[in-house]
């Protein structure tokens, strides 16, 4: 009888023993299941740490290349975000916007600005609360409408620290033009080396005012800018160039006249009418500014014999455009192509002060010039 309660113990302490030892399992299972859950977190919070950090920095802290960016009006900053991101100006979308939101930065202006991929979030977020670039740029560049390829090399080369000839050297090399053109390709096609252009890019340097902020831009970096502005104000007429199955390139030329032959925005719709009233009608546009060009000389007045010059940009001498550009157009001559006005003019002249005065028929054309152009030689 005393052999069994002896035997209960053993078993009692048998299971004592292997309860504890179960516990001391279960407290390194749990250990290492806590340890390895901190080391995750650990890596996980480290590496989320190092992508927002990361994603915080400058695109490209060297890049001094201006990129355009839009903003439309009522876009939110969901949308901004996402225009930035697009346009390279940031690395992460949702990022830029959390940091937006826990800085508690809102009312965004619409606009249109000149960005750099080496600006921070704190550049960005006060450029977009204020409308203007937060960055000061080293120097400007103001190219006018209406200025040829020739011009705007001797204009950009008195700012920037290359020559008019290496400007020129530059935007008429093969490699410059089949860059463009690949870059491109639905707005710089091969029409700008068809027969007798004279230069392939006329016309694709966009006028406006341009903000360096390298103190030294190359050349390449200088055209890239500008051409890019051509592009960005081409885009919204596509529609338009698809439906009259019309090119870039026909816009730019056309444009390019109107500029040169205006001097004021309704003026460049009614010349524009004038203009296609002509094309239909199978005339001559006789327009002086192309003889000009052809010539390769600016003149006060445009004489009988210049008109007779043999090249293929004298629209006195041949019908419809000209191969290309005689110049490079602003914003309103390109509008004004697409919108002319809708009159039955098929001439005009400008008086001394420059005004423009138009004619249905070549009897009033004479008169005006009786009037206008030719007294005031008397």
């Amino acid at each position: 009888m005393e052999k069994e309660p002896q035997r209960k113990k053993e078993v009692m302490f048998q299971r004592m023993l292997e309860q504890k030892e179960e516990v001391r399992t279960v407290r390194k299972i749990v250990f290492w299941i806590v340890s390895v859950i901190l080391v995750i977190g650990i890596i996980g919070g480290f590496s989320i740490y190092t992508y927002i950090k990361g994603a915080l920095k400058p695109v490209d802290p060297d890049s001094e290349k201006v990129v355009e960016v839009v903003v439309p009006i009522g876009s939110g900053l969901d949308t901004i975000s996402e225009i930035l991101e697009k346009k390279g100006v940031i690395k992460s979308a949702r990022v830029f916007k959390y940091y937006a939101k826990v800085n508690n930065e809102a009312d965004f202006q619409a606009g249109t600005y000149g960005l750099t991929k080496s600006m921070t979030p704190d550049e960005l977020l006060q450029s977009l609360k204020t409308g203007v670039v937060y960055r000061t740029p080293a120097f400007t560049l103001t190219i006018p409408e209406g200025l040829t390829l020739d011009q705007i090399a001797e204009r950009t080369s008195a700012k920037a620290s290359f020559t008019k000839e290496e400007f020129m050297d530059f935007v008429t090399s093969e490699d410059a033009v089949l860059r463009y053109m690949t870059k491109y390709p639905d707005i710089i096609t091969e029409e700008i080396q068809k027969e007798n252009i004279r230069y392939a890019l006329e016309g694709y340097l966009f006028p406006a005012t341009y903000p360096f902020y390298d103190e030294s831009p190359s050349v390449e970096e200088v055209v890239d800018t500008m051409v890019d502005a051509t592009v960005q104000n081409i885009i919204p007429f596509q529609g338009f160039l698809e439906e009259k199955e019309k090119s870039a390139h026909w816009l730019l030329t056309f444009a390019s006249l109107l500029e040169k032959e205006a001097t004021s925005k309704a003026d460049r719709e009614t010349i524009a009418s004038v203009f296609i009233n002509r094309m239909d009608e199978g005339m001559p546009l006789q327009t002086d500014p192309t003889v000009l060009y052809a010539l390769g000389e600016h003149k006060d007045r445009v004489l009988l014999e210049d008109l007779k010059v043999e090249n293929a940009y004298n629209t006195y001498q041949n019908k419809g455009l000209p191969p290309g550009p005689i110049a490079n157009a602003g914003a309103a001559s390109l509008q004004a192509a697409v919108e002319p006005s809708k009159t039955k003019y098929l001439f005009f002249l400008a008086d001394k002060d420059g005004v423009n005065h138009f004619a249905k028929t070549y009897e009033e054309h004479l008169k005006n010039k009786a009037e206008y152009i030719d007294s005031q030689h008397k």
